[in-house]
């Protein structure tokens, strides 16, 4: 009785497990007419794969096999009747010039993505990817090179995980972000490494419950909230609310952990932030908040910044500062900044100038634990 118990399971689970098999389909878009020579413009038959993928009532995988494949400006979209994959093999390259100069590849609409494969995406200077109002979904085992503006740009998305992806562009390379995130929620990146011009990651408005863990940025310009109040408010407001940076490491970046707001009528929010258990290498700014932010000669140095940040806790920040101000903290003169708490900082200063220093302007906080250097606002 047991054995024929034990057996009835056995061949239910190979019936099961057939079954789901069965329901996986794999869309090869070479089948479709690409043709992977580096020289062939291939998003017709990409979009044709995706499409009918997107038909498939159960896991679709659209394989780009190895090979270079050009691709113009090209749109994915749902939504899908199944699970879609995007398996990158091949590397993909932009055309020299696009239709679309503001983007390359979107995503658009899809509830459950996976992009992933370890193959490349090359922009050749223009907008890489940009995932649209995806939820659901991952990013892993990805490289971007070339990119403009921002590798991977994320949009309205939620519960979106980016894992084990490699992004780069030249140091000197305008404005380009590793990870752009706006008017998202649940988003997470870990163990990736970006090295870029701009943001490794910027966190924009609309932005809830990021998380970031083990990720390695430089060069690059840091980790940046922002910037917040200036051309990205709707509705007159900038909030970003809920973000985790642990367990990373920053080297020879322009700043490290940086809160940017811009003095200007627009009111917001910026609060519920932990940044903890972080090494800096040669950081010229590891802890900054900077509620005078001007990119442009265009700001109004008599307004001060309407965004509130409030609730924000460094923990064990250790490592070495290429400026003697190891910790700015400028807040605003009309909302100064609330609950900023310094737990365990340990930079040291690595020029001739003497020992690290801190600088601070309507700052209400809290330090705890070993401070160098020493904090600048007196505790609440």
């Amino acid at each position: 009785m047991g054995f024929t118990r034990i057996l009835f399971l056995t061949l239910l689970f190979v019936w099961a497990a057939d079954v789901q098999c069965q329901n996986v389909k794999i869309f090869n878009v070479k089948k479709y007419g690409a043709i992977p020579d580096g020289k062939t413009e291939n998003s017709k038959a990409f979009v044709e794969a995706w499409k009918n993928a997107c038909k498939w009532n159960g896991k679709a995988v659209v394989l780009v096999p190895a090979g270079t494949y050009l691709l113009d400006s090209v749109k994915f979209e749902g939504e899908c009747k199944g699970y879609m994959i995007f398996r990158l093999k091949g590397n993909v390259m932009a055309v020299s010039k696009l239709k679309d100069i503001n983007q390359w590849i979107t995503f658009k609409y899809v509830n459950g993505l996976t992009l992933t494969g370890r193959g490349t995406f090359d922009g050749q200077g223009y907008k890489s990817l940009r995932l649209e109002f995806i939820r659901n979904g991952k990013l892993q085992n990805i490289r971007s090179i070339n990119s403009q503006n921002a590798h991977v740009s994320i949009f309205a998305g939620s519960n979106f995980n980016i894992t084990n992806v490699k992004l780069s562009a030249p140091q000197d390379s305008p404005n380009t972000d590793g990870i752009k995130i706006s008017s998202s929620e649940e988003i997470r990146i870990t163990r990736t490494s970006i090295s870029t011009g701009d943001d490794c990651v910027a966190i924009l408005n609309g932005s809830k419950n990021t998380h970031i863990s083990q990720v390695f940025c430089g060069p690059g310009h840091g980790i940046s909230v922002g910037s917040m109040g200036g051309n990205t408010v709707i509705d007159n407001k900038d909030i970003v609310v809920g973000l985790a940076v642990t367990n990373s490491t920053f080297t020879n970046t322009s700043n490290g952990l940086r809160i940017k707001t811009w003095a200007s009528r627009y009111e917001g929010l910026a609060s519920g932030f932990t940044y903890e258990d972080i090494i800096m290498n040669d950081v010229e700014h590891p802890i900054i908040i900077d509620q005078q932010y001007c990119p442009s000669s265009s700001c109004d140095s008599k307004t001060a910044s309407r965004i509130q940040i409030r609730d924000i806790t460094y923990s064990n920040i250790r490592g070495t500062s290429k400026s003697k101000a190891a910790v700015t903290l400028k807040c605003s003169s009309i909302v100064p900044c609330n609950n900023i708490v310094l737990k365990d900082i340990r930079l040291v200063y690595t020029g001739n100038l003497g020992p690290a220093s801190s600088i601070c302007s309507n700052v209400h906080g809290y330090s705890y634990g070993h401070q160098n250097p020493p904090p600048c606002f007196r505790s609440a």
